[in-house]
């Protein structure tokens, strides 16, 4: 979850719709959905349903608490073979995290299915847990992932030394992972492609107030993960309401358009690449 540089409307609690508009047909994986959550709980599966309309081949559900994980297990219980799910302790909720007690339940879920370790990593904006709990957390589920052969998820925001630091030192360990949502610097990205990482990009590429053009350009094809981070961040020409992982469709057309390519070739990569950082089946 990371929120967007230019404010998010208030958004409409009701259930997405899938677009009108005329989308050239290319696949793609939401790397990352808050599919678990009680925004959700009315029509869950009819969201999961407009994924497949949309030409998406799956969802990634992020457990980002050990009870959010439980949800997201359920789901993906539900949806074998199209819903995936993570677990990890978000920075924000780093200051009651107890490593005696969260370590041992997260290593339960990697053993239990889960694809990926978090979503986990450091915030310094909101500062809701101090920054010194932030990183404990963080380097213990980085030390969880290297153990379990599991890539992690990385929310980063204002922390760029420190993760760009945390990253660089995964990498050599061999440790796998994605930023997620992102919305850093070149040079936070070049660290995390440098560790042999993945970029994963949200609906923020197609706000107003995104003039990162380069960026988009920076990430190589073989790098490259597209999310909806829903039910947060929708996308133009959905500002406003609840995001919905279908919607995922209108950022890979915007990605592709960046980089001067076909949406149906850099979706069918942005598939390639989920389904072997996650190591989906």
């Amino acid at each position: 979850m990371v929120p967007s540089a230019d404010p998010e409307p208030r958004r409409d609690p009701r259930a997405g719709a899938p677009s009108s508009l005329a989308l050239p047909a290319a696949p793609w994986i939401d790397s990352h959905a808050h599919l678990a959550g009680e925004e959700f709980d009315a029509d869950r599966d009819a969201a999961i349903a407009r994924v497949r309309e949309a030409g998406g081949q799956g969802v990634v559900c992020i457990g980002e608490s050990l009870a959010a994980a439980a949800r997201a297990r359920a789901v993906a219980a539900a949806h074998p073979g199209f819903v995936w799910w993570t677990a990890g302790v978000h920075p924000h909720d780093a200051a009651g995290y107890d490593p005696a007690r969260d370590l041992d339940a997260l290593r339960e879920c990697m053993a239990a299915g889960a694809v990926a370790v978090g979503e986990c990593g450091l915030d310094y904006h909101y500062d809701h847990s101090p920054r010194a709990q932030q990183r404990r957390a963080f380097a213990d589920q980085l030390a969880l992932a290297q153990e379990t052969g599991r890539p992690v998820v990385v929310h980063t925001r204002e922390a760029e030394d420190d993760t760009g630091a945390m990253v660089r030192e995964a990498g050599s360990a061999g440790i796998t992972g994605i930023l997620h949502c992102f919305t850093g610097s070149h040079a936070l990205a070049e660290v995390g492609l440098a560790a042999g990482w993945y970029v994963s990009f949200s609906g923020i590429v197609t706000f107003r107030k995104w003039t990162d053009e380069a960026l988009l350009r920076l990430v190589p094809d073989d790098s490259l993960l597209v999310e909806s981070d829903s039910p947060y961040l929708a996308p133009v020409p959905f500002r406003g309401k609840r995001n919905e992982p279908a919607w995922c469709a209108h950022t890979l057309a915007r990605l592709a358009a960046a980089r001067g390519t076909d949406p149906a070739l850099l979706g069918a990569r942005i598939v390639e690449n989920t389904r072997h950082c996650f190591r989906l089946r």
